[in-house]
This record gives C-alpha cells, structure tokens and sequence, in this order.
C-alpha cells in the first residue's frame, strides 16, 4: 500500500504539470521547437492573391532575380514570382504539410524547375543571395529580421512586407489593396530598397 501511495504522489504532480504546460514548448519532442518557432514568427494566414500580385510588382521582380520568402506557407508568393516573372525563387517554411503542399502546387503550376521550398527557420537564413525578400509575419518578427536584412542584403534589394512596416525605417513605397469580396478588408503593403533609406541596425 505504501509503494502505491507514493506512486500515486508522483504521478498527480506530473499530471498537474502537464496540464500546465503551453503548447509548443515540449522541448526534446520533434515538433516542440519547431511549433515554438512558428507561434513566434506567425501563424499561417495566406496572402489573397491581390496582394501576392502587388507585393510582387512594387518589389519589381524581374527575370534575373532571386527572391526569397520567409515563412512561405503554401508557396503561393514563390510560386506567383516564378509563374509570372520566371523568378527563381525560395520558400522558407518550418511546416513539413506547407513544404509538400508547396511542391505541389509548384509542380502543378509547371515552375518546379525555378522555385526550391527548404524547411528551416527564417531566423537562420542567409539573406545574402537575394534580391527581393518577402514577409508577411508578425510586427516583432519583422523586428527581429531586420537586423540581419540590413546587414546581408546587398544595395537595391527590395524587401516587401504585407501589412507590418518595420518601425523608424521608413519605406520607400506603401500601397494599400482592398479585397473585392470583402468592403472592410483593407491590406497595407510596404516595400524597402537596401541603400535608399537604412536605420541603424
């Protein structure tokens, strides 16, 4: 009796921190800093397809560009740069469904061959590479990114952000994209040039 009486105090307290744990932060399981990683930067909201279409043009992308996507989703932005501009263009996604989603929707669209989908955490990436780098995270991710934009993106650059700016760096353009189907639903777009305008870092 005694043996199980002390088993029984063991496990309640386990039960209770259970319990108390939040999600998405079960360090040492696969998907624990993974799911950390994603509920900080931003959840998974696709761009309407308007605003996909604006972002790209105000970021003029062009045929000989690279343009990387951080936090990708579905692929929908890579996808369109490639589609419409012949872009190469990269996708970063932490979500192992988006990722294969991604490809497929690549392979569907016949640009397979242009666009790559790489699962890592955009907080990791080396901006280097790009010329037109694509955001749509939450204003602190923004602010958390923009350290290493500054520093690695080369001048003319354009880094393209919908609906969250990045504080005192003012952007060059802004334009705004109201959703047909929807009257109130009104999407802000911003766009920087490396070299135009650069804070502090």
């Amino acid at each position: 009796m005694k043996r199980r009486l002390g088993s029984s105090h063991v496990i309640i307290p386990l039960v209770i921190s259970v319990l108390l744990v939040p999600s998405g932060v079960w360090l040492g399981t696969p998907s624990g800093p993974k799911a950390q990683v994603k509920e900080e930067l931003a959840p998974f909201v696709p761009s309407p397809q308007g605003v996909v279409d604006t972002m790209l043009r105000l970021a003029e992308v062009k045929k000989d560009d690279v343009l990387y996507d951080l936090g990708s989703g579905d692929g929908r932005i890579v996808i369109a740069a490639a589609k419409k501009y012949g872009a190469r263009a990269v996708g970063f996604e932490i979500d192992d469904q988006l990722i294969a989603q991604s490809r497929e929707n690549a392979r569907k669209e016949g640009v397979a061959h242009l666009v790559e989908f790489r699962k890592q955490d955009a907080m990791t990436v080396d901006l280097a590479p790009a010329t037109v780098v694509t955001l749509y995270l939450l204003p602190e991710s923004n602010m958390a990114l923009r350290p290493r934009i500054l520093s690695q993106l080369r001048p003319g650059a354009r880094v393209v952000s919908h609906d969250y700016h990045m504080d005192d760096w003012p952007p060059q353009r802004v334009q705004e994209v109201r959703e047909p189907d929807r009257i109130h639903e009104v999407h802000t777009i911003y766009m920087w040039r490396i070299g135009a305008t650069r804070p502090p870092q």
